[in-house]
């Protein structure tokens, strides 16, 4: 059967329609629809571009460009990217010419991240970087020699330059495309993941705009300046910027980095009733129901999430963080290998992953794993503080020294990183070293009540008798002012240590407060019963005073230990009255 003609007399009004049908059919996220136009227009002559309504990247001499951008942008959205380059290629305009550029760069990024997902294995050098990497950096440098590059031809360059570990000079172009074009929020974002201080931010010339505010905020979020952080977001809130979900998030975020769990669960509890259907950040909201062994909360979230978007990086994290409670660690890794096959540039789901092979005492794929992380992001402490673990398991402690060196780097007021390098330096037998991590760490707020107990036992094995006693007695009192119970691990050793010193002070009523206190350990209880009976002796045969435990001398804190670790004076009796459980 003919086709009738007279359907297609006028082939110039048919390309209009489909370019409208192409653009109205990308607007509304129908991409196959718009692929399908778009070929079918491209098919036909080149119209002029004053025959349709062009966009202001392109001149009246670019109709050929229009005419392939709108084909490859078809492409590029639905992921074929080495298509999209393919009919970009001999295109001149600034916009169809960054399209081409940037299929080129996500073509190679795609092979090589599908082969490291493939493998999940260690990441050579020789595979990081793509050929085509070093192809487009020699032509993005011509131009911007040539200073024919707009503000997302610079941030293009910029990131080709990052990912060639380039650190410096791509510094150099992303502020400069920061200058160039200060809405762009992605160029701010790489600038960010480039700066290691405070300092090296104070350098930049960065413009003068708006958006630098929220850079700021963003960037000392991510340096643990907190209070600096959440200063500026106070101040984006109060000149009108309330009703915003990306910053309450990072608030949330914020809190969440200075382990300030209430508040944080706080914000994000109101987040998720403002915007129920949101995703991003929900990770870290799993992160800190996790840490609370919230178990209800998590099974909720990881199911709410299931049902919006099951294939989405933060919702396999929340459902690996969810196993992961649960103890069932090869499913919670099963799940963070799918956020990685989903994006393998995620750098939570690496860390994650980590932590499971840790779990199930697979110290080569932690190693892998926390590597990768590190690539992504070298702020990442807790990958550094991961890699510190897994080799302090293989009893490698100079490698692990350098990991948890480069994690306390990043978290200088975190006890934990404090702790872990104070034990480091103990193996190492430097423990003028390890007594100061351990001060360090009680002295900034010892979240596991820990390091007393081993200052303590580190001056005990020095034979160092007054100063381990000061520590014993401060840890003492630290664990019953935070209504901690008796039942904590470390409390029977302080008590009988406390014991045996007043006892070979003659402090006998300390000494015998002590002992009794040693009744309420199964482990100290014997040796509590065996001192009380000598102190009795002793007192027997002396004055015939009463074992029980003086009350009448109020108590005092020992002096605040220094660096050195050198009190000048005897250790005043512990009031136990202040202490009973």
């Amino acid at each position: 059967m003919a086709v009738a003609s007279g359907l297609f007399t006028d082939l110039r009004a048919i390309k209009r329609e489909l370019l409208g049908a192409s653009a109205a059919c990308r607007e509304r996220g129908l991409l196959h629809g718009g692929k399908w136009a778009s070929e079918l227009a491209f098919a036909l002559e080149s119209l002029p571009v004053a025959d349709i309504p062009p966009p202001p990247e392109f001149t009246e001499d670019d109709a050929h460009d229009l005419d392939a951008y709108t084909l490859a942008k078809s492409y590029f959205d639905l992921k074929e990217y080495d298509r999209a380059a393919y009919f970009l290629y001999n295109c001149h305009s600034q916009k169809a010419y960054f399209l081409y550029m940037y299929s080129k760069y996500l073509s190679g990024e795609k092979k090589k991240d599908d082969e490291t997902v493939d493998s999940l294995g260690p990441l050579e050098k020789g595979q990081v970087k793509n050929e085509a990497l070093r192809e487009l950096r020699v032509e993005l440098s011509k131009k911007q020699k040539a200073q024919e590059l707009d503000g997302f031809g610079l941030y293009l360059y910029g990131v080709v330059l990052r990912k060639l570990d380039l650190v410096k000079e791509a510094i150099d172009v992303f502020v400069e495309a920061t200058h160039a074009l200060p809405l762009h929020w992605g160029a701010w974002l790489e600038l960010c993941n480039l700066i290691t201080d405070k300092e090296m931010l104070k350098q930049l010339s960065l413009p003068d705009s708006w958006v630098k505010e929220f850079f700021l905020a963003h960037i000392y979020t991510e340096l643990q300046l907190i209070e600096e952080a959440l200063q500026k977001y106070q101040s984006l809130i109060d000149v009108g910027f309330s009703q915003s979900s990306y910053i309450i998030s990072q608030i949330a975020v914020a809190y969440h980095n200075i382990r300030d769990i209430d508040k944080a669960l706080s914000i994000f509890n109101k987040l998720r009733k403002e915007d129920p259907y949101r995703i991003e950040n929900m990770d870290t909201f799993s992160n800190l129901l996790y840490v609370r062994s919230m178990k209800p909360e998590l099974s909720y979230l990881a199911h709410d999430l299931c049902e919006i978007d099951k294939y989405r990086v933060e919702t396999c994290c929340v459902i690996g963080n969810y196993y992961s409670l649960r103890s069932q660690h090869e499913k919670a890794a099963l799940y963070f290998q799918r956020a990685l096959k989903l994006n393998p540039r995620y750098l939570g789901a690496w860390t994650l992953m980590g932590h499971e092979y840790m779990e199930m005492k697979n110290t080569s794929a932690a190693i892998q794993a926390y590597r990768h992380a590190i690539e992504v992001n070298k702020r990442d402490y807790r990958a550094w503080y991961g890699l510190g673990q897994t080799y302090e398991i293989l009893k490698m402690p100079f490698y692990c020294l350098y990991y948890y060196r480069r994690a306390h780097q990043l978290r200088p007021n975190d006890s934990r990183m404090l702790v872990a390098l104070g034990e480091c330096y103990e193996k190492l037998n430097q423990l003028v070293e390890a007594k100061k991590c351990y001060w360090r760490a009680h002295a900034v707020g010892d979240v596991e009540k820990m390091a007393l107990v081993k200052l303590a036992k580190l001056h005990e094995q020095l034979n160092e008798s007054e100063q381990a006693a000061q520590c014993y007695i401060k840890y003492v009192q630290d664990i019953y002012s935070c209504g901690e119970i008796v039942e904590h691990q470390e409390v029977s050793t302080a008590f009988r240590y406390l014991a045996q010193y007043y006892f070979k002070c003659k402090l006998w009523d300390e000494a015998s407060a002590c002992a009794q206190k040693c009744f309420n350990f199964n482990d100290t209880r014997e040796e509590g019963k065996a001192l009380l009976r000598q102190i009795l002796q002793l007192r027997t045969q002396g004055d015939g005073a009463s074992t029980e435990p003086s009350s009448a001398a109020p108590f005092f804190l020992p002096q605040p230990l220094s660096a050195s670790n050198t009190p000048t004076r005897r250790v005043s009796p512990l009031n136990l009255s202040s202490v009973t459980p």
